[in-house]
């Protein structure tokens, strides 16, 4: 059995999430989709100018995943320019929604991203350091993107 895809972080989504030649009819256009961390991965390596070890620390991932992930991103990119198509950006296995959380037992402070929340609200989800389910969100050190997005403190 295949070990399930880890969520990647990513910090940037675009607004702007098709690119087409010019010259093209944009009817029968040929496209190659760009994943939403793989344009990350493109963004912190060659945008930001990051070593690949930060890159891949700051998306949470290996650094062979990172190298794969930019190299299949390059080479769509490549494909299109070369051959004229369109690039769509969309999908893939990521995850923005990072909120700082806290064990009521060990006192141990971690960022969780809101996948995990709903394991988090029934009480399924363990504390890396002391394997207690006593986890809650930690508030006093919430950042404002989290305020608006984090599915947890919707709910409320």
């Amino acid at each position: 059995m295949a070990r399930p895809t880890k969520w990647r972080k990513v910090e940037f989504i675009p607004r702007t999430q098709y690119f087409v030649p010019s010259d093209v009819d944009t009817e029968a256009v040929e496209e190659n989709v760009l994943r939403i961390e793989e344009l990350e991965a493109i963004r912190l390596k060659d945008l930001e100018g990051m070593e690949q070890a930060d890159c891949a620390e700051k998306m949470e991932v290996s650094r062979q995943t990172f190298q794969r992930i930019l190299n299949i991103a390059r080479q769509k990119i490549a494909d299109s320019l070369i051959n004229g198509k369109g690039i769509r950006i969309e999908g893939g296995n990521y995850t923005r929604n990072i909120c700082p959380v806290k064990c009521l037992d060990c006192g141990k402070q971690w960022r969780e991203s809101y996948e995990n929340f709903e394991k988090i609200l029934i009480g399924d989800f363990n504390c890396p350091e002391c394997n207690s389910k006593r986890i809650i969100c930690s508030r006093d050190e919430m950042m404002k993107f989290c305020r608006q997005n984090c599915r947890k403190h919707d709910r409320k």
